[in-house]
């Protein structure tokens, strides 16, 4: 695929499931009633609510931003780590299939997402001391 395909493929899954992620995070941060009633469910107290909505704030403006590469990388980390614990408390919780599944199908929207950004990275241009040779790296105090 050509670079712009790619870059438009990525923006059109990446955007969504930010916004996704901040509005959960939003409705998280502020105990929304129907969060508050999923904590009871779950068996979790209702600061997690504050914890994980904090989280997802963060992680999606992590995703939006273009400047800091290892911060975007720990993001997708954060969500997988969100997405398939909400997989294994539900499963947990003996809720339905789809209860269960649902954090899994948001997951392969990021992992695609996630799939998309790394070939733009290795065409994005790298810092200058990156490229230089080891023994002409400035040394670190």
């Amino acid at each position: 695929m050509n670079p712009k395909t790619v870059t438009t493929l990525y923006w059109s899954l990446t955007l969504p499931f930010a916004v996704f992620m901040l509005f959960g995070g939003v409705s998280e941060v502020i105990h929304h009633p129907s969060g508050q009633e999923i904590m009871r469910h779950l068996g979790y107290p209702e600061h997690v609510l504050t914890v994980l909505g904090i989280g997802k704030l963060l992680g999606a403006a992590a995703l939006v931003q273009p400047w800091f590469r290892t911060i975007k990388e720990w993001a997708y980390a954060g969500f997988t780590f969100n997405l398939l614990g909400a997989c294994a408390a539900r499963y947990a919780a003996h809720d339905g299939f789809w209860l269960v599944a649902s954090p899994l199908l948001f997951l392969a929207f990021m992992l695609a997402s996630y799939a998309l950004w790394r070939p733009l990275q290795s065409a994005a241009p790298r810092p200058a001391y990156a490229a230089a040779p080891a023994d002409r790296r400035p040394a670190i105090a």
